[in-house]
């Protein structure tokens, strides 16, 4: 076994004839209790835990898992869960992966998606909803807990989220978020903070604000926002 891939005595014996299951998480508080409620779940049997993505890789050679559990943040400077997901898909191509992170913006979802993710679900997420979406990833769907559906479906539309100002024409519910934040006098490095975004990400997104809105300036965006109701507090 690699570094930081621990085997776990978890389910009942037999567990081939369970849905092997293998833990990623950096931080070993939620590893373990993850690790445990699985474990105690009829039908299911934790065979590994991991900490890194060269760990994970290793549990998945060693014990071919249905569904890896995946954390997108794997240490400050290591590989993310994203990398992660990617790599142990193109190795374990059968293995179905459900992300489970404190990450709910529209970059770190739909980049999970794209790499192969099939689940997505955020850290408050109950047990019975890890339970439903662990057994729905195994069995070949796609699942999305509420408030990352919500959000998924207004990236798609264009749409502000429920309770939020009305949209400005042709912005994504990413843009909306960014522009506000804009209108609210932060600048991009405080942004790239606040939505756990890259700066040069919130550059890109500020560059299509200001094309979409046919803004000539930040100032022009900012005056733009507040027409339409965003930078309030």
């Amino acid at each position: 076994m690699g570094a930081g891939t621990q085997p776990v005595a978890s389910g009942p014996e037999g567990a081939a004839e369970h849905l092997r299951i293998v833990v990623v998480d950096d931080h070993p508080v939620f590893r373990m209790g993850m690790t445990a409620l699985l474990g105690s779940l009829p039908g299911l049997a934790v065979v590994a835990e991991a900490q890194s993505m060269e760990s994970a890789l290793t549990a998945a050679r060693v014990w071919q898992p249905d569904v890896v559990v995946m954390d997108l943040h794997l240490g400050d400077r290591a590989p993310s869960g994203v990398a992660a997901t990617r790599e142990l898909l193109r190795i374990r191509p059968d293995t179905s992966v459900l992300v489970v992170t404190m990450l709910d913006d529209d970059d770190s979802v739909f980049a999970a998606m794209r790499a192969g993710a099939r689940g997505y679900l955020l850290k408050g997420a109950s047990p019975t909803e890890v339970e439903r979406a662990v057994r729905a990833v195994a069995n070949g769907e796609v699942i999305l807990g509420p408030a990352v559906a919500s959000r998924a479906v207004a990236h798609l539309t264009g749409r502000a989220p429920a309770g939020g100002p009305a949209p400005l024409p042709g912005l994504t519910a990413r843009e909306h978020e960014v522009l506000d934040l804009v209108a609210r006098g932060l600048d991009n490095l405080a942004i790239s903070r606040r939505l756990t975004l890259s700066p040069k990400t919130v550059r890109n997104h500020l560059s299509n604000i200001l094309a979409k809105l046919q803004a000539a300036s930040r100032a022009e965006a900012i005056v733009r926002a507040r027409e339409a109701g965003l930078g309030d507090d």
